[in-house]
Order: C-alpha cells, then structure tokens, then sequence
C-alpha cells in the first residue's frame, strides 16, 4: 500500500510552500488509495513553538487534508535510542563530545532516481561528512528520526521540497547501514517570488491561516497551491480537490521552479466567488465576520456584491452602510437640501408593497428628468445620501433591501 508523510517541525508557523508540499502528499496518496500520515518532527525543543504545533493541525483541518495517522517524535525517543544502539553495534556510530556522529562511507556515490523529472541524482561520498545522530541532550537529530520513522511507519514515497535533497545521501546511507529498503524520493522544486528568488514573506509566503485572515477561501488556496509546478494538462486552472487527486501525476510536476503570484491567487479566489451558491457565499461572509452580521441582511446583499468583491474581506467595505447609517459622507450634501426633500416626498409616495428597485429607479429617473438634473450627478447626491459613498452595490436594490423606512429615514437625516 503507498503510504506517504508530512513531517513538518514546529519551529514556526508553516508558510504556504511547507502546505503546498502537505497537499502533493495527500492528492499523491488519495490518488492511488493509499494513507497519508502527519508526523510531528518536535525534536529541536530550543526553537519548539506550541502555537506553531497547534497551526499545523488547524492548518490540515481548515483546508480538509485530512490524516489517516499522527505520530509525535518526542514521544518515541526510547525508539531511536535503541536503533542507535543497533547502529553503534554494527560500528557505524562513534562518541563526539557526548554525542554520536554516524560514520559516512568516503569511496563511491551515493545516487537514486528522483521522482521529479525521473532523473539520476549523483553524490560523491567523499563529499559527505559524519554526521549527529543523537544529540547530547538524547534527543535524535532531524536526519535520523526521519530514517528511522520513515522505515518503521513503512513510508513508500518520501515527497518533500528541493532544499531536503542535500540530506538525502545521508539517509541512503543509514537505510544501507540498517539494511533496509529505502522508499522512493520526490523533491518538489522550491517555489519563488516574482523577482525569482525564494520565496519570502515579502513575495506573500505566509501562512495558509494568514490567507483565511484575508478572506481568501480554502477551495481557492488549495486550488492555487495546486498549481505550483503542477500542470495537469488541457489548460486545466480551476478544480475541486477530487477532480485534483484524480488527475495528479508525477510526470505532470514541473521540474522548474513555480513563481507565487498573489495577483492570480486573489484572480482565482474571485472565481470561486462568484461562481458560489449565493447560500454558501452568505454562510462564509457570516462566518468570517465571526458572525457579527445579520445573516438576513447577508443574504439580501451577497447577490448585489457577488461580481464585484474577490476576498470575503471586501464583502463589508463595500455593504457597511447596511448594517448602520453613514457617519460621514463623502461629498458635502447640506446645499442639496431641496433636492434631497424632493427625493423624499417622491419616494415616501412609493407603496410600501410595491416598494422594489425597478419602482424605486423609474420614479427617480422621472424626478430628474422633471427636475432637469443630470442622471449621474442626481443618482450621486442620492447615493452618498444613503450609503455615505460615490461608489456602492446599486443602488436601487440596495434602497429595496434597506427598505422604504429606512431610506426616508436616512434622506430626513441630511436635509
């Protein structure tokens, strides 16, 4: 059975290229019905940080990378205690100011195939040095927890970023000490910034949390991530993450290096957006506001703002003003007194039941038309008089969900 692994260390935070390596390893394992497995790598206790173990979790939750097994190193330390001592039996471990370094072999290479690009990786062992495996507060170090869980969690396919392939030699070699089968290796290519270099937190290498934060959705996200050096063929950009793990191949995983574009994120985000179930659009916008919002007044206003917003974060920008009246307004309406009155009376003569955006826009456009007045500059007065800004949802719907009631009352409030 193919049993892959995430393995990330709760030193930090992880950013989005450490989860875009967590999602190849979920699609790789759900596509050939296999397990994927969370292993906790806690061994480096100087730089723990249990807010970043805790994000990790919520992290794989959040986006529904769910795991079929969890393993947590520093609870396993008795394990790689007494395969250290295997090693030391054999002679290939030796004592280095309290701790024991591995002896690499100096003559020949150390190669495999890699996955990525099914190509010949080539070290020459003369290049290598011993190495810790156990450091003098008994704890392992990463590149040998790693080769002992790897082999004991019978992992199939090691799938990690490009920066881990200058360790493995060191791990071939201690599967050959220990005389074991080591499993296939697949080094994603780094991901880069747009002036192509690594990826930064300047280029937007934040967390997957962060992007939530922002209003980005998950189905965005891990579309997106999806995307970094893997091109699934036909032009193929938008996907649900079954259509991802039915699709994904090995031979489709770019060997160059994908560049990060928080432009086409944010592109694709407003995709899913708009293309959303007005119902499912509401339940995200009320449950990113911490559900602070009118779920009513949510669902009145989503279809007026679904083609114009790209992040759940633009949605209360723009509808604020349904929610409360305008503090402040963006022209100056204290000389538009009559008119604004004018509009009142019209509208106030409007029936309540019949009190809709296309009623609501033929008797304004006839009061200007009778009040010889510009469409553009009667409809701004009018605009800014209810939303408190030139720039709004439209605003005859935007008059129809806010009500008659409220609208006069908004207009009596400046003349």
């Amino acid at each position: 059975m193919t049993r892959v692994r995430i393995a990330p260390s709760p030193t930090g935070i992880p950013h989005i290229g450490n989860t875009r390596t967590a999602l190849f390893n979920y699609l790789f394992a759900r596509n050939h019905n296999g397990k994927f497995i969370l292993r906790i790598e806690d061994t480096d206790r100087v730089r723990f940080v249990k807010e970043a173990e805790s994000a990790i979790y919520e992290i794989l939750k959040w986006l529904g990378l769910e795991w079929d097994e969890v393993h947590i190193q520093s609870k396993r330390l008795s394990i790689y205690k007494d395969h250290a001592h295997l090693l030391e039996k054999k002679g290939y471990l030796y004592k280095d100011k309290d701790a024991f370094r591995f002896k690499m072999p100096k003559d020949g290479n150390t190669e495999w195939i890699d996955l990525i690009g099914s190509k010949k990786i080539v070290f020459q062992n003369n290049t290598q040095e011993d190495f810790v495996v156990i450091k003098s507060d008994g704890y392992p170090t990463y590149n040998f927890a790693n080769v002992v869980d790897d082999h004991l969690m019978r992992i199939t396919h090691v799938i990690r970023g490009d920066e881990f392939i200058s360790s493995t030699p060191k791990h071939i070699q201690l599967y050959k000490a220990f005389g074991w089968e080591p499993p296939m290796f697949a080094h994603l290519p780094v991901i880069l910034g747009n002036d192509k270099a690594k990826l930064s937190k300047r280029h937007g290498a934040k967390s997957v949390l962060d992007y939530r934060e922002e209003g980005y959705l998950k189905e965005a996200l891990l579309n997106y991530m999806a995307l970094l050096g893997w091109s699934p063929g036909e032009d193929r950009e938008i996907m649900t993450l079954d259509e991802m793990i039915k699709l994904f191949d090995f031979k489709d995983v770019n060997t160059a290096s994908p560049i990060f574009d928080v432009k086409k994120l944010e592109w694709m985000n407003g995709v899913y957006i708009r293309e959303f179930q007005i119902s499912n659009l509401k339940s995200q916008i009320y449950e990113f506001y911490n559900r602070k919002y009118s779920l009513e007044i949510i669902e009145k206003t989503v279809p007026l703002i679904q083609d114009r917003i790209k992040k759940l974060s633009d949605y209360l920008p723009l509808c604020e003003f349904f929610f409360k009246d305008p503090e402040k307004y963006e022209i100056d309406l204290k000389s538009k007194s009559d008119l604004l009155k004018k509009i009142y009376d019209a509208l106030s003569k409007i029936d309540s039941g019949k009190w809709r955006a296309l009623e609501i826009g033929d008797k304004m456009q006839n009061l200007a038309k009778d009040l010889e007045i510009k469409n553009s500059e009667f409809f701004m007065f009018l605009r800014v008089a209810i939303t408190g800004k030139k720039i709004s949802p439209p605003l005859n719907e935007s008059m129809e969900a806010l009500g008659k009631d409220n609208v006069l009352q908004r207009l009596k409030k400046v003349f």
